[in-house]
């Protein structure tokens, strides 16, 4: 068997250039006023600036850990659906999604795009289907980022399994791309962004999906359920029991088609759980680097985010390593796979 391609499927664009934050500052200040600006036209980011911002942080781990590709969203804290209206989301997510592009097509071996949606609390997700449209027709972009809490940790949407959710999940289908569930910064000063928003929202929309009969509706839908998929594979026993109880089929059927979990788990025994219950067909490689964890464990002396390393020590054959690294992420992402199949991969 060939070395497998690593595919980190779980990579943000948290290094841009600081001119893109100021921008956003702007933005924020004039919410009230956004005749004063500023217009997404006076954002000046050079190629020399993005070469730099990525050569220097993901670019250099990369090759320093042995990943090869990334699938590069924008910044998920900064997507922050909650903040103004419809109109400051869409702007937004056009600058942030260019973004995530040029660097994919500054580094094509190394980087392909994922977009986050204009999304914006109590407005009709079918409004975010241009930018969709955008992104995979003139992008080439393999995926999405879907927020299944715009309003930023009250929860005021509807649950995934809600009809108010299928004109994205139509586009999904007929594109053929997944979504990345992964909600943004917390407003809600109950939940830390990172270390419960983001963990609750995991386990709530497999659960929101467990409850309800979506995947009949749509039998091709795929997400991914980052961050190891929350507290899912620790009370693997929890959801399935739940499921029994509700008459619903076995989550090896009723769900495990559809959905699938990324290996952002910051240690050694939680990917060795993660790879022991869930099937490694429903697992794919990720870091998030450079992303929530950055340090240096001191129990191991290496970083926490080197997730690469779990996976080569996991209790696993070697074929499953190459799924997890490479074929997982060409099966849920088959725009991808065809990208790398027209680079002779």
């Amino acid at each position: 068997m060939r070395k497998p391609l690593i595919i980190d499927c779980h990579g943000h664009y948290t290094t841009a250039p600081k001119a893109l934050e100021e921008w956003r500052n702007r933005q924020i200040a004039n919410l009230n006023t956004p005749a004063l600006g500023p217009k997404a036209s006076e954002l000046k980011i050079s190629d020399d600036e993005l070469r730099e911002s990525i050569e220097a942080n993901q670019l250099r781990l990369m090759r320093e850990r042995g990943s090869d590709l990334t699938i590069f969203s924008p910044r998920a804290s900064f997507m922050a659906h909650h903040i103004g209206n419809f109109e400051t989301s869409a702007t937004w997510a056009a600058i942030c999604n260019e973004l995530c592009y040029r660097v994919s097509a500054l580094f094509p071996d190394n980087f392909v795009g994922a977009a986050m949606l204009p999304q914006s609390p109590g407005v009709d997700p079918g409004s975010c289907i241009p930018e969709l449209e955008r992104c995979v027709r003139q992008y080439g972009m393999v995926g999405i980022n879907l927020n299944p809490d715009p309003s930023g940790g009250h929860w005021t949407a509807p649950p995934l399994s809600d009809r108010h959710w299928y004109p994205i999940y139509e586009k999904m289908v007929e594109h053929d791309i997944p979504a990345m569930v992964h909600v943004s910064t917390s407003c809600n000063p109950c939940f830390h962004t990172t270390g419960a928003h983001y963990l609750n929202a995991d386990t709530t929309a497999f659960m929101q999906c467990l409850t309800s009969d979506l995947f009949t509706d749509f039998p091709t839908l795929k997400f991914l359920i980052p961050h190891g998929g929350g507290a899912v594979p620790y009370h693997w026993g929890r959801f399935r029991g739940l499921a029994q109880e509700m008459k619903k089929p076995l989550l090896s059927e009723h769900l495990l088609n559809n959905i699938f979990f990324d290996t952002c788990v910051y240690h050694q025994p939680g990917i060795d759980l993660l790879t022991k219950v869930i099937p490694v067909k429903n697992v794919l490689f990720a870091s998030e680097m450079i992303g929530a964890v950055r340090g240096i464990d001191p129990e191991t002396g290496h970083y926490y985010d080197d997730t690469k390393r779990y996976v080569e020590a996991a209790n696993i054959s070697d074929d499953d390593r190459f799924r997890i690294f490479e074929g997982n992420a060409r099966h849920v992402y088959p725009r991808l796979d065809a990208v790398l199949k027209r680079k002779g991969l």
